[in-house]
């Protein structure tokens, strides 16, 4: 099944230009957002699960952030976004690979996932993420979805979608604790509206003052 994943994804980076593909954000907003509210140190270790060629990375480089660090599971995604920020790539960690595989001996202040959790549709892959993100996450979690009047598919592939509250449930039974939601009405680069559930967590174990 991973092979089958990964073969589609990379058949999609391979054939397609980012204004060809629904999840381009010239400016993500949404995740922007919530990213400030954590009001973290330049030099915070931050993760983009499932990046891919997005401009998130170029954002945050220019807002100075020294420790970023990009997952997909496509090496043509990883690539494509390598050849876009040309030598500033060299400032980001990229990594290959499923995100229920990541390990790493890195604890992150912030792991940020826009629509790559939505696309574990089971209760094992499920757990597996979460397990995941409870080992590698020391700080802030952003998770972002389809909503519940979302896509029911993306690219293809069937998605979860959630609410507030089932999303909510989720993380809060592992180790973190709510911090905000909001919805976003995401227009894709061919005029379609997707609705997007945001949501923001923190470790349980982090102080109240979310000092690093």
């Amino acid at each position: 099944m991973k092979k089958h994943i990964k073969k589609h994804w990379e058949h999609i980076y391979q054939t397609k230009s980012a204004h060809e593909v629904s999840w381009t954000q010239e400016t993500p907003i949404g995740s922007l957002a919530l990213i400030h509210i954590c009001n973290l140190p330049k030099n915070a270790r931050i993760m983009d699960a499932g990046g891919g060629d997005g401009l998130l990375v170029d954002h945050l480089l220019n807002e100075g952030f020294t420790q970023i660090s990009v997952l997909d599971i496509s090496d043509a995604a990883i690539e494509k976004a390598k050849r876009r920020l040309g030598a500033r790539s060299r400032l980001v960690t990229w990594y290959v690979g499923d995100v229920l595989d990541f390990q790493s001996e890195e604890n992150y202040d912030l792991w940020h996932d826009r629509a790559t959790f939505h696309f574990q549709t089971n209760p094992d892959s499920i757990n597996q993420y979460i397990k995941m993100v409870d080992k590698v996450v020391k700080g802030y979690l952003i998770i972002a979805t389809f909503s519940d009047i979302g896509p029911t598919k993306c690219s293809g592939l069937e998605i979860q979608q959630y609410n507030e509250s089932d999303l909510k449930s989720i993380f809060e039974e592992a180790e973190f604790m709510n911090i905000t939601c909001h919805r976003e009405d995401h227009v894709t680069p061919f005029g379609t509206k997707q609705n997007f559930l945001f949501c923001q967590f923190k470790k349980k174990s982090l102080s109240i003052s979310g000092d690093f």
